[in-house]
């Protein structure tokens, strides 16, 4: 890295400030607050002093347990300004889960809002552990004026403590945990700001560039995609509290932005939401691409949302280990494969065998990746972390898929998620995708359920569109003349929604035991 780039969260947004101080940031729709360089800056070393003078040291962890906004977004940056690591608390988290990441984060503090501030207390006496609970207004940093609810610093505030080194510790990520406790993630400043660059570079993102995002900022995506990389390039970021159908494109026409950050749940409603006005969709015209990542973007849905809203998707892959940044497709529209996640971005990618051993371009297997935003390793987890990061520093990801002659990556499913139905492999995405072409199904998903013949037997649950039905018969016979019977589910469910995690992504698991 160039002694000339920024290197850590402080200089990077010091940087800004001094360069471009009154240039926007954070745009936070519901109390209608905008947040330029200087204010984030100085919310930044006010939030930095705050926690020293609480006697919280540098390193610590610091959590936060919030929706979207200014509240969020200022911890969230403002811990890593400090040098401290922030951890921040899915709001979906199960009881046992949340119990578990408080005690194994050994947080130090944790900021929420009344609505979720008994939960916190009460799962801190569960978990035997001592922490100070902060509750806060979801956008209750009031940075216009610089105050804040709890111990400050004010005018001048010179103790923010000493400057982080670009490979100190910055986030503390919990994953999912789908079949077993969370592991937490250890990402560095020189981790999180490479995957940031790496999008940067590939988006040809500039300060005038703008992203809608209503990823949660406890969602690697939201964290890194959205937040992070406008940060790096000096734009700015839209981020209401949540995702709204009925508010997405009215926020498109107050704020003009030139970049949507999405994943597929979100196109799937925005495509069966309602038309757009006049007005939205002169904004809509003014968006340079959509991006869409987190899960699979079934093909028929891709050129669907592109068709009805004239502008293009990017699709992209990334993973918590990788600071969210392994694949993306080219801004070039004309060089990307529906289907695919795209190229390696910011990182080396391979297909091995259950070897260890690399496969030809087109042969099924386990994608490796290596670069410097791969994390710094599983906290207090040396055995986990030794089996995730392989002999020369490849990231072991747990995804299935291939390479072709191009160069492009295809994902077809998970490891621990593959369907081994009489022993051969099948790979759940071929189904969601054969359910999705048919014109009633908004979401689908496939996973295996134990089979005293086969070993396993195909479930598949489905979500039909609003205002539209579907015979159980007639969704086997479409899977029949596009799967075949081998690969047609022999269940099939029909829910109102499928199990999903903080980014948008379908649990596949949990789908089993409500069989």
């Amino acid at each position: 890295m160039s002694d000339s780039v920024p290197g850590t969260f402080r200089a990077l947004i010091d940087a800004h400030a001094t360069a471009r101080p009154h240039a926007p940031f954070l745009f936070a729709p519901e109390p209608d607050l905008r947040l330029d360089y200087a204010a984030l800056a100085k919310a930044c070393r006010n939030f930095a002093a705050s926690l020293a003078l609480r006697g919280i040291p540098p390193g610590a962890t610091v959590s936060f347990m919030l929706e979207n906004g200014a509240s969020a977004a200022t911890i969230f940056l403002g811990a890593m300004y400090g040098g401290y690591v922030v951890s921040p608390i899915n709001l979906n988290a199960q009881d046992a889960q949340l119990a578990y990441t408080l005690a194994h984060s050994e947080t130090r503090i944790v900021f929420t809002s009344k609505e979720h501030e008994a939960r916190v207390v009460a799962m801190r006496e569960k978990a035997g552990v001592a922490f100070d609970v902060c509750v806060v207004g979801v956008d209750g940093l009031d940075l216009r004026t610089e105050r804040l609810p709890l111990p400050v610093v004010r005018g001048e505030v010179g103790g923010e403590g000493p400057m982080p080194a670009p490979h100190d510790r910055a986030m503390l990520m919990y994953t999912s945990g789908t079949t077993g406790m969370p592991k937490g993630v250890l990402l560095s400043h020189a981790n999180m700001l490479a995957g940031a660059r790496a999008v940067v570079a590939s988006l040809a993102l500039g300060p005038d560039d703008r992203v809608l995002s209503s990823l949660p900022l406890y969602h690697i995506n939201g964290q890194c995609i959205a937040t992070v990389s406008p940060l790096v390039s000096g734009g700015s970021i839209v981020m209401p509290h949540r995702f709204s159908v009925s508010q997405w494109w009215p926020l498109v026409e107050r704020y003009r932005p030139t970049w949507l950050n999405m994943v597929p749940t979100i196109i799937a409603y925005l495509l069966n939401g309602p038309d757009l006005t006049p007005e939205q969709a002169a904004a809509a015209r003014a968006i340079r691409f959509g991006r869409s990542a987190s899960a699979p973007l079934p093909p028929e849905q891709h050129r669907a949302f592109e068709a009805r809203f004239g502008f293009s998707v990017i699709e992209a892959m990334g993973l918590t280990e990788c600071s969210s940044v392994a694949f993306s497709n080219p801004l070039e529209r004309s060089e990307r494969k529906y289907g695919s996640p795209g190229h390696p971005l910011g990182v080396e990618a391979r297909v091995v065998d259950r070897g260890g051993r690399p496969v030809a371009d087109g042969v099924q297997g386990e994608i490796e990746l290596r670069g410097s935003n791969v994390m710094l390793g599983y906290f207090k987890q040396p055995e986990a972390t030794a089996a995730a990061i392989r002999p020369g520093g490849w990231l072991a990801t747990g995804d299935i898929g291939h390479r072709d002659a191009d160069g492009c990556f295809f994902i077809t499913g998970r490891l621990k998620e593959l369907i081994i139905k009489g022993g051969e492999n099948i790979a759940p995405r071929e189904i969601d995708e054969a359910l999705l072409a048919h014109p009633a199904v908004l979401e689908a998903a496939a996973v295996g359920v134990p089979d005293d013949m086969y070993g396993q037997e195909i479930l598949a649950c489905v979500v039909v569109k609003p205002g539209m039905s579907v015979a159980e018969n007639e969704l086997r016979t479409h899977c029949h003349a596009t799967l075949g019977r081998y690969k047609s589910p022999r269940y099939l469910r029909f829910v109102d929604a499928l199990p999903k995690g903080a980014s948008g992504k379908v649990q596949r698991l949990k789908l089993v035991d409500e069989k």
